[in-house]
């Protein structure tokens, strides 16, 4: 496993994070152990989650399955950098009471609680917020997040899905209080989806954040979804659907998919490979299923991508250029 520091810090994270989004819902917990087992067995050390994770009536049931693999102890825990998220609402379906969603200081201090109940830990590594809040001031946000570092309950603070101008603004904000500020950002960024070159890298790279993009393969889109429609039958779903039904679309992933097997490559792997070449980049999450998609994740990290490659895929699908340029002169 290769390792680097995240963002500023001097905190040592894999080039690979393991995303639990699947764990409940997809994943039962018997086999999520045996992904986590796996995972750390292969050198990952970072593993992301949220607390709205199993989502329904079973938000919160990814996390008690984190908890229940480190209650079998063996070093589990302590040889894991845990990452979670706050910003869901938490209230059962059709519950409105208020109070129970965003970053308000008080929604922060309850869900930590109940995030630290569900993991069986004391403490956590990297406290995300999953979105901005309009309606909380960026300084009681870091007031909330201060109490929690004094208290042990957090080490670092990070975002999610963050515009470029709220990273400045978060940091700003931190820095007038003494404080560290955000360490990283997830963003959604990969091969078909660019736009975070714009702003939300160069901002990140600027303020010292780790950028971990999420959906790395958009949805499964950069996953050899068209040779698997062909040989397997399966359609595609969600994000990669969508694009699909487009004609220009289609094309532009049959043009991927031809490129990547003319290199005698698997495009899931690629499309991962070239994540972990791009400036800023601490490592994208990887959210399996199955173990064996996990090793193939993995294989990723061994693709070296000839520079006559990445020409190509920035000719199949072109970056936005840096911002302003991307829209003015």
């Amino acid at each position: 496993m290769k390792y680097t520091q995240l963002g500023r810090t001097g905190l040592k994270v894999s080039r690979l994070v393991l995303g639990t989004m699947n764990f409940g819902p997809q994943t039962d917990e018997a086999e999520s152990h045996t992904i986590m087992d796996a995972a750390l067995g292969a050198g990952i050390n970072y593993f992301d989650t949220a607390n709205v994770y199993g989502w329904g009536e079973n938000k919160g049931r990814t996390e008690e399955i984190i908890g229940s693999w480190f209650a079998q102890g063996g070093g589990r825990r302590e040889k894991t950098v845990l990452a979670t998220k706050v910003f869901g609402n938490m209230a059962g379906d059709g519950d409105v009471w208020p109070n129970h969603d965003k970053l308000s200081a008080v929604n922060i201090r309850r869900a930590v609680d109940a995030s630290l109940k569900r993991l069986q830990t004391d403490h956590i590594d990297i406290y995300q917020f999953h979105h901005i809040d309009r309606d909380t001031p960026v300084d009681e946000i870091w007031q909330a997040i201060d109490v929690l570092i004094k208290q042990g309950k957090i080490l670092y603070a990070g975002s999610s899905n963050f515009p470029g101008w709220k990273i400045a603004q978060a940091n700003e904000q931190a820095a007038r209080r003494g404080m560290l500020g955000l360490v990283s950002e997830q963003c959604l960024y990969n091969l078909a989806e660019r736009r975070a070159e714009m702003e939300v890298i160069p901002a990140a790279q600027e303020y010292g954040l780790g950028v971990i993009p999420w959906s790395p393969l958009q949805g499964g889109l950069l996953g050899g979804v068209l040779k698997k429609e062909a040989t397997q039958g399966r359609r595609a779903s969600g994000r990669a659907a969508e694009t699909l039904a487009d004609p220009k679309g289609r094309a532009q992933i049959q043009a991927y998919e031809d490129l990547v097997d003319k290199h005698g490559m698997a495009p899931g792997e690629v499309a991962l490979a070239w994540l972990l070449t791009r400036p800023g980049v601490t490592g994208p999450i990887v959210g399996p299923r199955t173990a064996e998609q996990l090793e193939s994740a993995l294989r990723a990290l061994e693709l070296e991508l000839p520079e006559e490659l990445l020409a190509d895929l920035d000719t199949v699908f072109p970056g936005p250029g840096p911002s302003p340029e991307a829209f003015a002169w």
